[in-house]
C-alpha cells in the first residue's frame, strides 16, 4: 500500500480520542479457561499446518514432549481482537481497519492444554500518511505482552493496524480496479498446488531439526502453498481464534488506569460495529462474522463496501502462516525467537499463497543466548504479487 505526505484536499481523520491516548496501557479481553487440547488442532487445522506434534496424539506422546503441544503461532489464537487491541484505542467515526503487521518476540515456553494466558497491553504510537488505497490513513502501533497462568512471560507482540475512512476507500476503488478476476484452476493446476503441498508437509513430518553448524547463508527453505483460498477456508481460520467462541471470554481492564479503552465504540462504519448489549440475548451481535468489523471477510459485498473488492484473508492468519512455516522448517529441537512480517496486501479469495525463503545470516553468540539463524520470507500469490514480507531470526540445535 503506497503512501505519501498528507496534503490539506484529503478528507481527514479526526484523531482527536486517538492522540491522548498514546502510550496507555488499555485494557481488553480475556479467556474464561484455560485452552484445550482440541483448541490447539481446530487452530492447526485451520492454519493448514499438520505437523503431528500438534494434532497426533499418538506421534505426540511418542516424540520429546510427551504430549500435544500447541505451535508458537497458537498464542494469537488465545487473545481477543486477533491481537490488534491495543493498535484499536481512539474514536475514529466512520473509519474501518485491517492489518498491517506483526511483530513477534518468543521466549522459549511452550504452551500446553491446560495452558491460560493473561494479556497486558499498551498503545505504543502511531503515524498519519496518505495512500492511493483511503487517502488519510492511520497507521497505529500496539503491544501485547502475553504471561500464562504462572506469570512466566511466553510471547510479545507488536501489532500494526491501518484505519481508515470506509466511504473514502470504497470511492476509490483501489482494489477493484486493480484486482484480476478471480482465478479458476484446472484440475492440473490443482494437482501442482497438492504436489507442492504435500512434498512440503513430507519434508518436516518427523520433527528432524537442522543442524546450526551445517545451515548455510544462502540455504532455501522448502517451498509451501496454501489455497485456494475460500469463504470456506477463510469461515474455518476465524472459528479458530478461541475469541469467538460465544461467552468465552470477559472484558478486563487495568488497575489504576482511568479511561482503558475496554470494549469502546471504535467508530465502525454502519453495518460493522458490535453491540454487546444486544449480545446478551442473541450472541451473533458481537459474533463478528455475522455481525462486525470482520463481516467482509466472507462476504464479498460487505468487503466492498469498505474499499476491499472481493473476500479476503486475515492480517493475524499470514502472521501466524509465517511462524509456522519457519517453526516447522526448525524441527522439535528449533524454536522460533523473533519474526517480524509486513502485510503488503491481503490474500483474497480464489488466490493461492507461495512461500519461500533464505537463509541470510547467522550467529554462534547473541543477546537470546542461543545460536541463531536469520532468515528472510516471502508470500506471493500466484501472479507474484507479494502479500508478506518477513524477516525472523530461528534457534537451532548447535550438534
Amino acid at each position: 500500500m503506497s503512501s505519501a505526505p498528507l496534503t490539506q484536499d484529503e478528507a481527514q481523520l479526526d484523531l482527536s480520542d486517538v492522540e491522548p491516548r498514546v502510550g496507555q496501557i488499555v485494557g481488553g479481553g480475556q479467556r474464561w479457561e484455560p485452552c484445550s487440547a482440541n483448541d490447539i488442532r481446530r487452530w492447526v487445522m485451520a492454519m493448514d499446518y499438520p505437523n503431528p506434534i500438534h494434532w497426533d496424539e499418538e506421534f505426540a506422546r511418542a516424540s520429546q514432549f510427551g504430549g500435544v503441544v500447541a505451535p508458537q503461532s497458537f498464542v494469537i489464537a488465545m487473545d481477543i481482537g486477533h491481537g490488534v487491541q491495543p493498535a484499536c484505542v481512539g474514536r475514529i467515526a466512520g473509519s474501518h481497519l485491517i492489518f498491517g503487521g506483526e511483530e513477534w518476540w518468543y521466549y522459549g515456553t511452550r504452551l500446553r492444554p491446560g495452558d491460560l494466558l493473561v494479556q497486558e497491553r499498551r498503545f505504543h504510537d502511531y503515524k498519519v500518511a496518505t495512500t492511493r488505497f483511503a487517502g488519510p490513513t492511520l497507521f497505529q502501533r500496539g503491544d501485547t505482552l502475553h504471561r500464562n497462568q504462572h506469570g512466566v512471560p511466553v510471547a510479545k507482540e507488536r501489532s500494526t493496524s491501518i484505519r481508515y475512512l470506509a466511504a473514502e476507500a470504497e470511492k476509490r476503488k483501489m482494489y477493484a480496479s486493480q484486482l484480476p478476476p478471480k482465478p479458476k484452476w484446472t484440475a492440473q493446476k490443482l494437482a501442482e498446488i497438492d504436489r507442492i503441498r504435500h512434498e512440503w508437509i513430507l519434508c518436516g513430518r518427523t520433527g528432524a531439526s537442522p543442524r546450526f553448524d551445517e545451515v548455510k547463508v544462502g540455504d532455501a527453505l522448502p517451498r509451501r502453498v496454501l489455497g485456494p483460498h475460500s469463504i470456506a477456508s477463510f469461515t474455518t481460520e476465524y472459528r479458530a481464534f478461541t475469541e469467538n467462541i460465544w461467552g468465552g471470554y470477559r472484558w478486563v481492564a487495568p488497575d489504576g488506569v482511568k479511561d482503558p479503552w475496554v470494549n469502546q465504540d471504535a467508530g465502525w462504519v454502519e453495518g460493522f460495529g458490535l453491540d454487546d448489549k444486544a449480545a446478551k440475548i442473541d450472541p451473533r451481535f458481537r459474533d463478528g462474522l455475522y455481525r462486525g468489523p470482520s463481516r467482509g471477510h466472507i462476504d464479498g459485498d460487505k468487503a466492498g463496501e469498505i474499499g476491499m473488492a472481493r473476500a479476503y484473508g486475515y492480517g493475524a492468519t499470514m502472521g501466524a502462516w509465517v511462524t509456522d512455516y519457519l517453526a516447522y522448517w526448525a524441527g522439535s529441537e528449533g524454536f522460533v525467537r523473533h519474526a517480524k512480517s509486513t502485510f503488503r496486501g491481503p490474500a483474497f479469495e480464489g488466490d493461492i499463497t507461495l512461500f519461500e525463503a533464505e537463509v541470510i545470516g547467522k550467529e554462534s553468540e547473541t543477546a537470546w543466548g542461543v545460536p541463531l539463524v536469520s532468515v528472510k520470507v516471502k508470500l506471493a500469490n500466484q501472479d507474484g504479487v507479494t502479500v508478506v514480507d518477513a524477516s525472523a531470526e530461528v534457534e537451532l540445535p548447535l550438534r
